[in-house]
């Protein structure tokens, strides 16, 4: 008599994947884009201010610059003048005691060094002028 093996069919691949954790991460997911949305669409309420009417039509009042310059160490321009650190010291002071609204353009040369220009403005500093502007040209004109 001839004997018959089975093989134990639960022993076999299985056809469908599981997808349980898929779902889980899913509804994770979810809950977590749930938790976060609101709170990007928060905002700041934000008043801007509005231009009224002016009454002296726009007019800006005369602003006065005065170019002052690095050429080297220890070489300043006021203008197209050449001076020393305390010559510049002193018409610093000066510009500071007029009553005018002075712009200070800064300038340097293409050869000064960085702190070259930082000992101009230290100067500038000192002598209580505070509004500059720095120019990116290069030299006096």
């Amino acid at each position: 008599m001839a004997r018959i093996f089975r093989r134990n069919p639960r022993l076999g691949a299985l056809a469908e994947p599981n997808v349980t954790p898929l779902i889980d991460l899913a509804f994770s997911l979810l809950i977590i884009f749930m938790i976060t949305t609101p709170l990007l669409e928060q905002t700041i309420p934000l008043e801007l201010p509005r231009e009224e009417e002016r009454e002296d039509d726009g007019v800006q009042p005369d602003v006065r610059y005065q170019a002052i310059g690095v050429e080297g160490p220890g070489m300043y321009l006021w203008g197209s003048d050449a001076v020393d650190e305390d010559e510049m010291r002193r018409r610093l002071e000066e510009l500071k005691g007029s009553d005018d609204d002075v712009i200070l353009n800064v300038r340097a040369s293409g050869t000064a060094n960085y702190q070259e220009v930082v000992d101009l403005l230290n100067l500038v500093k000192d002598s209580g002028l505070s509004k500059i502007s720095l120019d990116t040209q290069v030299g006096i004109e």
